[in-house]
């Protein structure tokens, strides 16, 4: 009986049954870890499990093992995987999935169902019953399947990651009843399964067009997105731009495609004026991985001049924006075809109006400072310097939606690490979680290291819960809490278009001791220590937490006008 006296059905453990199938067809595919929380109907999963090779990493609330999952994958590159109970525990990781939805994160996420006998919405009052759980998943996941037979479940999870691997890549939902996962099987054990993406090149003659007009081109310039990264198209991005004299710009989600340092890196600062003029100017824009949305396009002022080449996997969103030369295809197989079909040397001279392209770049970086500096933000400047001065060149790190990470998205050079923000979705509750996942994951993969997570005090409580994850795990992440007392940026915005913020304001705990009340290590430092403070929670074992209590102001909306 469970703890709500609903039976179980009476099954000796060891016998194998549908849950042995789930993960011996997991371990053929190449996982080794997987996130959730227990639930009746997936009993027979977990019993599973203890048969198996699986690392089970258990979170505290559902939307967060989503997170944890997307955190994984992000680090390591390979699919993360999602154990779901029936009902309020699928319904719960939704929000999780959006932001991996949204960013094009691979997961393959397994959810319970209610027997077969109660499927069909005909309310039969079963414990967890949904009219159609997996329509509720339908807006944050490319696919829902439901499995109804024992035989049929490896290859559906073979097809699952396929799917979720191929771009544009994300999560994909299977749902197998509770009795499916328990009842005896003759299917013989999984020894292989493979799963290979499906192939999604550039067409020949779009990349044909493509080169006419950038080999004629006096100003190209490039918007690096998220696909960039996606793609692994970091190192054709950086040949097509020097064969080009192309400046490049990343976007939140493209941060670390393209060399900080470079001399043709306007670097991420999509948001400011002086980086729209230079977008808009160019004759010919390429933009790889990214809708032209909200962000990328300074809240839609961007008002390009020029003939746009747009590079997406996802065709919808090609033109979705602006019109343009769409190419659908794989952002790394695309500008694959671009560097081979680009011959050095073979494109025109750049000519920004009499300036060259790397005086353009430099010129407008002074510009960007210079504004920076005259709107009173020495103490965020030296804040966020504070923090990329400690963090390791190598180190990865993970954004919630705070006023840190909005200044981070501009301004963090990723260096040899990796930047991971929820802009996707731009749910709260993102960053610890999904670093829990991250650090789990270079583990798992023989690269240990310590991640960063950088929360604000509202967006922590969303996953406040996982410091007992965090714990149990002696997982080696060091959150950083920014505590202002509220929803920042939301008070930022209700002051600037009301002239007051209202609901805005927080009471919070006194994070250090909920910390240490969980075990974990915790330090409450001023804005000034953060440095310091993070360094030494960098040179700590298992999870630790860095408290500091300041109000950080976001630079000036240039959409708006200077």
């Amino acid at each position: 009986m469970t703890e709500l006296g609903t039976p179980v059905p009476a099954q000796r453990s060891g016998t194998r049954n549908g849950g042995d199938l789930v993960v011996e067809t997991l371990e053929a595919l190449g996982a080794k870890t997987v996130f959730g929380i227990p639930g009746q109907h997936a009993l027979g999963l977990f019993d599973a499990m203890g048969r198996g090779n699986l690392h089970f990493v258990s979170s505290r609330v559902e939307n967060n093992s989503a997170f944890a999952a997307d955190g994984y994958s992000r680090a390591t590159g390979e699919v993360g995987v999602l154990f779901l109970s029936t009902g309020p525990g699928a319904l719960t990781s939704l929000a999780g999935l959006q932001e991996a939805y949204a960013t094009g994160v691979p997961m393959v996420v397994v959810a319970s169902q209610i027997p077969l006998e109660g499927l069909g919405a005909r309310r039969k009052g079963m414990l967890h019953q949904l009219d159609d759980q997996k329509a509720s998943a339908a807006n944050v996941t490319k696919s829902q399947r439901l499995i109804q037979h024992a035989s049929g479940i490896p290859s559906a999870i073979q097809d699952a990651w396929t799917e979720a691997i191929s771009s544009p890549q994300g999560p994909v939902w299977l749902e197998i009843p509770q009795n499916v996962l328990l009842d005896p099987i003759m299917v013989p054990p999984v020894e292989d399964a493979l799963a290979e993406a499906a192939d999604n090149p550039p067409r020949v003659e779009l990349v044909r067009e493509a080169v006419k007009w950038l080999e004629t081109a006096k100003r190209p310039a490039i918007i690096a997105g998220g696909g960039t990264r996606r793609g692994k198209a970091e190192k054709s991005l950086l040949s097509i731009a020097e064969k080009l004299r192309a400046p490049v710009i990343c976007t939140p989600g493209g941060n670390g495609a393209f060399p900080w340092n470079h001399e043709l890196s306007l670097q991420a600062w999509i948001e400011d004026r002086y980086m729209t003029d230079v977008l808009e100017d160019a004759d010919v824009l390429v933009v790889i991985g990214s809708s032209l949305g909200e962000v990328t396009s300074n809240y839609f002022t961007f008002e390009p001049r020029g003939r746009i080449i747009q590079i997406d996997a996802e065709p919808r969103v090609l033109e979705s924006n602006r019109p343009g030369l769409g190419i659908r295809a794989d952002a790394g197989q695309a500008l694959a075809a671009l560097d081979e079909a680009l011959e050095p040397g073979g494109t025109a001279a750049p000519d920004w109006h009499g300036t060259t392209p790397e005086q353009l770049v430099a010129e407008s970086l002074g510009k960007v400072r210079a504004r920076l500096e005259s709107q009173d933000l020495a103490k965020e400047l030296k804040f966020m310097a504070d923090i990329r001065e400690a963090v390791p060149a190598d180190m990865q790190t993970f954004w919630d939606m705070t006023i840190a990470a909005y200044w981070g998205w501009s301004c963090w050079d990723a260096r040899q690490g990796q930047f991971h923000s929820a802009q996707g979705a731009g749910g709260l509750g993102y960053a610890f979680p999904s670093a829990i996942g991250a650090a789990v994951g270079l583990e798992t993969k023989g690269r240990p290291g310590r991640v960063l997570a950088v929360s604000g005090d509202g967006s922590s409580m969303y996953s406040i819960a996982e410091l007992a994850t965090a714990k149990q795990h002696n997982v080696p992440v060091t959150w950083l809490i920014v505590d202002d007392g509220g929803y920042g940026i939301l008070r930022e915005y209700m002051v600037g278009a009301f002239g007051k913020a209202t609901a805005t304001e927080l009471a919070r705990p006194d994070f250090v001791k909920l910390a240490e009340s969980f075990g974990v290590p915790a330090t409450r430092v001023a804005p000034e220590g953060v440095g310091d403070a993070l360094k030494a929670g960098f040179a700590a074992d298992g999870p630790n937490v860095v408290v500091v209590e300041t109000l950080l102001k976001m630079f000036g909306p240039t959409h708006l006008g200077d």
